[in-house]
């Protein structure tokens, strides 16, 4: 056994299994330190939202009770990456320091940072490969851009060979104890004073054991009609996958190994099994167009739209946020969000077409709201969806395609069940109504306890006069290109 510990930098792989640098570290018979830096401060870091600093206290608490039980601990600080692992290193008289690779520019700065701070002291550093199914370098071009849209994009990763297999939880940690650590609580990543959290406790269980739960429910009950039923927000017809993903404590290549046994098993899953990978498709092709462009967040892909003409609105966003627009399905979905910190993908879109194109509001404002509320807010998936609906980014939907809230929730919640579990002031109303309830007789709202513009608010803008304004504003920069 060698002299000098290893240290594993947990990052955004926040499980055991299929964990490079665990692995690597625990193969390699030295003694292994187990640290997590909570860096709020170093440059290139997007601080996190409210959501996610929840689920990540709770996926911490999951991760340590597993080390734990293979006689390991999880060393917790907190500071500048650079200098917290330098000051560890020193401590434990580390050899070297290993950690999975983020794919993204500022976590790779950072990453640069600890490597230069732990030469400085003579200890060495190994990256892993980790987050993504292909390498973004992989997919460069010839002009060195990376894909802009998702269909040839994904068919370029279906081309390649599979992903490496995932590899196991080591059956041991031989660890070096004494270091000291912060509790999580320290941290202070849960909401105390309000406690807004209630919502996101009673709907989500954090952690790799849940995670690997979730998906072997999902590809043993839902994904037989996935791709029929997975736009459908009154039933659970998704993986709901996502913000176990967002802080790996299940990986890509799991997922993906996993699905691919599920359908050479029961060939009739076939259909959507691919369907279902093709979504973790477009997480991978949001995360390379985020490799490619650090500022997705911030800049619009096509330049063209700088010169859009954003309304500013602080009343209309703050009702949208809330889900007081006076369409049901969008106010479902904004209640939903507040509630459980996240959102059925469909009726993302149409909230986010409803506050980019009906009301003109940048869509930087809702991906920022987005971005705090969502336990799922994925840096590479949450601006560049924005950028979809808004079409400003890769791969865009084309300016004129503006929803019609009122088909869409008749169409995807057909029955009203879906609003009527998040807009109960409305739950009396018909199916033919709820989506539309401005549409109903005195005597219908009167039946039902609806008054609108007091239980319930009128529209908040009608949706021609929405759609006329948006396509004009859109037109507006075309003629100016």
């Amino acid at each position: 056994m060698s002299s000098n510990p290893i240290i594993v930098w947990f990052r955004e792989s926040l499980r055991l299994s299929d964990h490079p640098a665990l692995y690597t570290a625990a193969m390699s018979g030295s003694r292994v330190t187990c640290s997590f830096v909570y860096d709020q401060e170093s440059p290139g870091i997007r601080p996190l939202g409210g959501a996610t600093q929840w689920w990540l206290a709770q996926s911490l608490r999951a991760l340590r009770a597993e080390l734990e039980a293979l006689g390991a601990d999880l060393v917790i600080r907190r500071g500048p990456a650079a200098k917290v692992l330098g000051e560890l290193a020193r401590e434990i008289k580390a050899g070297a320091v290993y950690w999975n690779d983020v794919a993204q520019a500022g976590p790779r700065a950072v990453a640069a940072d600890v490597e230069a701070a732990l030469g400085d002291i003579g200890v060495a550093s190994r990256v892993f490969a980790d987050d993504l199914l292909v390498d973004p370098a992989e997919l460069r071009g010839k002009d060195g851009r990376g894909p802009r849209v998702f269909t040839p994009f994904w068919k370029r990763v279906l081309a390649l060979v599979d992903p490496p297999k995932p590899l196991p939880t080591p059956a041991r940690l031989a660890c070096v104890t004494g270091a000291s650590s912060l509790a999580i609580e320290a941290l202070g990543l849960e909401p105390t004073k309000p406690d807004w959290a209630g919502g996101l406790r009673t709907t989500w269980q954090a952690g790799e054991r849940a995670a690997q739960q979730r998906l072997t429910r999902f590809l043993e009950f839902a994904v037989h009609g996935y791709a029929g039923d997975r736009d459908r927000p009154d039933i659970e017809a998704t993986s709901r996958l996502s913000p176990h993903l967002r802080f790996g404590e299940i990986s890509p290549r799991q997922i993906w190994h996993t699905a691919r046994f599920a359908a050479e098993e029961r060939p009739a899953c076939a259909r959507g099994i691919d369907k279902f990978l093709s979504e973790l498709g477009w997480r991978e092709f949001s995360r390379h167009l985020l490799y490619n462009n650090p500022d997705l967040a911030t800049r619009n892909l096509q330049p063209s739209f700088d010169a859009f003409p954003w309304t500013k609105d602080d009343a209309a966003l703050a009702a949208w946020q809330r889900g007081q627009t006076g369409y049901p399905i969008v106010d479902a979905g904004m209640r939903e969000l507040w509630h459980t910190g996240s959102m059925h993908n469909r009726v993302r879109m149409v909230a986010a077409s409803l506050l980019v194109k009906h009301l003109l509001i940048d869509w930087r404002a809702g991906e920022q709201w987005f971005w705090d509320t969502l336990v799922d807010a994925d840096p590479g998936s949450n601006p560049a969806s924005w950028q979809w609906v808004a079409g400003s980014g890769a791969d865009a939907a084309p300016y004129f395609r503006v929803f019609n809230p009122v088909l869409q929730g008749e169409k995807f919640d057909a029955n009203g069940a879906y609003v009527r579990r998040w807009v109960p002031e409305l739950a009396r109303l018909p199916a033919g109504l709820i989506h539309q309830p401005w549409a109903a007789k005195p005597l219908e709202l009167a039946e039902a306890g609806v008054a609108l513009g007091r239980s319930y608010p009128s529209p908040i803008v009608e949706h021609k006069h929405g759609r006329a304004r948006a396509l004009a504003a859109y037109a507006s920069l075309r003629t100016s290109d």
